[in-house]
């Protein structure tokens, strides 16, 4: 509404307002709306009828979508659970089963060892019987050889010293002797050592 001054000079109550509500002075009420009782009835029926909406609307509506939500959380935890058993049942088996064929490679391996201990045991000490009586075989034709050679060096021996008793004897006496008598003083000697 338009107001001239004129107008506002005649009416002075009807241009002010009030400045904290916003209303002209003389429209004044004295009780808050809310708390007038000449108005409670109709506010208790519509608070009635706002909470049966809200109860209606809660109890076929949000309450099931809240109670599916749940009960499809329970489920999926549920199945979450049995998988995660399952899960770990098949853990368990597979660990089960690694150890089992880890003791069973370990025997195995043991096995094997033992095995091939066997073997290069049985290889060397065939190979040591070999050099044993490779070596056995040659001291036996050293010895016969070395026998060989003491009997013929003996034999020697004899026809040596008979040599060198004649020679002998020949610078100091001057005298040929005989071979049988080097032989027959060679053998007195021999004989008084033997003895």
């Amino acid at each position: 509404m338009f107001v001239t001054l004129a107008y506002a000079e005649e009416n002075p109550a009807q241009g002010q307002t009030h400045s904290e509500t916003g209303v002209a002075p003389g429209h004044e009420r004295g009780v808050f709306p809310p708390f007038d009782q000449s108005t409670f009835p109709s506010q208790l029926l519509w608070l009635v009828i706002t909470f049966g909406v809200f109860y209606l609307l809660m109890q076929k509506v949000i309450v099931p979508r809240v109670g599916s939500i749940l009960e499809t959380r329970h489920d999926r935890i549920a199945q979450d659970l049995e998988e995660a058993a399952r899960l770990k049942s098949e853990a368990d088996d597979a660990i089960a089963t690694y150890e089992r064929e880890l003791a069973d490679a370990r025997a195995k391996a043991g096995q094997i060892a033992a095995t091939a201990r066997e073997a290069a045991k049985t290889k060397a000490e065939a190979e040591r019987a070999a050099i044993e009586a490779d070596l056995a075989a040659k001291l036996s034709a050293a010895e016969s050889r070395i026998g060989d050679i003491k009997t013929k060096a003996l034999a020697e021996v004899d026809t040596i010293a008979a040599d060198t008793v004649a020679a002998i004897v020949n610078q100091l006496i001057g005298g040929k002797t005989t071979a049988t008598d080097i032989k027959s003083a060679l053998g007195a000697v021999s004989a008084a050592k033997e003895g």
